[in-house]
């Protein structure tokens, strides 16, 4: 692929072996036409998309035993996605979404190594106001929680996604906007629930993380409408 310094890695998942094409480090930078610059990707910033971080790692391994029959499932910031191949391998109608240009292009790549057919994808930018909006049963996501601005955005984006009974899965490692986040999904009517939990990365690296569940049920649902508005 032009531009970029590409690596395959594999990550046992499961009884599965996923093979992930990825960037090869994270000292890279190519926007030739701007693309990335128009939507506020900065070159500090640019190649986190094309990283299997951690906390993806993690999510994925959730996702592997998830409930998921009869649920549609979104997975936000999704990056390399591995949590949505995992989940797309098991039958899950499962949509991707984020606002780095570069996703479908390695999104594609990665589903043909793995003899996957098309995941579909929504538009990842959590500033954009869609007049009718996709709904989802289940939101997902892995470190995405990483600027300070982002528990107010990611809130409202998921707040306009999520039906009216609706969970939320977010895996982080250990970040410090995440209380914040947490009090403004309840605002909007989830309960929240944490677990801390470790495992050992492909690498064979130690990795302990917190799996934050959000839950909201028709009833609390009614009462987050009549207190406020996103």
């Amino acid at each position: 692929m032009q531009g970029y310094r590409l690596k395959f890695e594999h990550y046992r998942i499961g009884d599965h072996i996923y093979r992930i094409r990825s960037l090869r480090d994270k000292q890279q930078y190519y926007d030739p036409d701007g693309t990335a610059e128009k939507v506020g990707i900065t070159s500090a910033n640019w190649s986190l998309f094309g990283v299997v971080w951690p906390a993806a790692q993690m999510l994925a391994r959730h996702m592997d035993s998830y409930a998921i029959e009869g649920r549609r499932i979104l997975e936000v910031g999704c990056g390399l996605a591995l949590a949505s191949i995992v989940l797309h391998r098991r039958g899950a109608d499962i949509t991707t979404s984020d606002y780095h240009p570069m996703v479908p292009t390695f999104l594609r790549a990665n589903m043909m190594l793995n003899h996957l057919t098309h995941i579909d994808t929504i538009s990842g930018n959590w500033a954009e106001t869609e007049k009718e909006p996709e709904r989802f049963d289940l939101i997902i996501g892995s470190d995405i929680l990483y600027e300070r601005g982002h528990f107010d955005l990611l809130s409202a984006f998921i707040n306009r996604h999520a039906r009216a009974e609706a969970e939320v899965v977010i895996v982080d490692p250990g970040r410090g906007h995440t209380g914040k986040f947490s009090r403004r999904m309840e605002t909007l009517g989830y309960t929240f629930s944490e677990e801390r939990t470790e495992m050992q990365l492909a690498n064979r690296q130690p990795f302990r993380g917190r799996i934050m569940t959000y839950r909201r049920s028709l009833a609390r649902s009614g009462l987050a409408k009549g207190a406020i508005s996103v």
